[in-house]
């Protein structure tokens, strides 16, 4: 995941910038590509914060997880008004960053919204988070840890 972000900067709710090396290390990632005009969007956002808030704000020690919200708003305001009023505690890619296209292209978004589960590397362990986490709640981060697990091992 750090050679995803690497020289980028990413932000956090307060509007922070947080150095995506240091947040998103060892850590199984979603990326989340999604807008606030999208009534689907809003419809998965609340149930993606809960599953967020339950495996890493309530868990201890917390899960080695985050999101990162990839915004397909039409403005910098749309995605600041639906980021802070829909979204968990997790980070995003600033709106103004062309990198957002690049990032589309690479995991093939062709539809918001989507839910693209990755390593620390930016390998892909799913492209059907939002549909696992609907389907299996939290038993799918453990699945997820498994896959990341087996490509680690198949690496070494």
């Amino acid at each position: 995941m750090v050679e995803v972000f690497s020289g980028r900067t990413l932000l956090n709710k307060e509007g922070d910038l947080v150095d995506p090396e240091e947040a998103l290390r060892n850590k199984v990632v979603g990326l989340y590509f999604s807008a606030g005009w999208c009534p689907p969007c809003r419809d998965f956002t609340p149930l993606l914060c809960d599953f967020y808030t339950e495996l890493v704000e309530e868990t201890e020690p917390p899960a080695q997880f985050e999101i990162v919200f990839i915004s397909s708003d039409k403005s910098t305001e749309d995605m600041v008004e639906y980021y802070h009023d829909m979204h968990g505690d997790w980070l995003a890619l600033p709106w103004t960053d062309p990198y957002k296209h690049e990032l589309k292209k690479r995991y093939n978004i062709t539809a918001v919204p989507k839910l693209v589960i990755v390593k620390e590397n930016g390998q892909v362990i799913t492209d059907k988070g939002r549909k696992q986490i609907r389907d299996q709640g939290l038993a799918c981060f453990r699945s997820w840890l498994e896959v990341a697990e087996i490509f680690q091992n198949f690496k070494a």
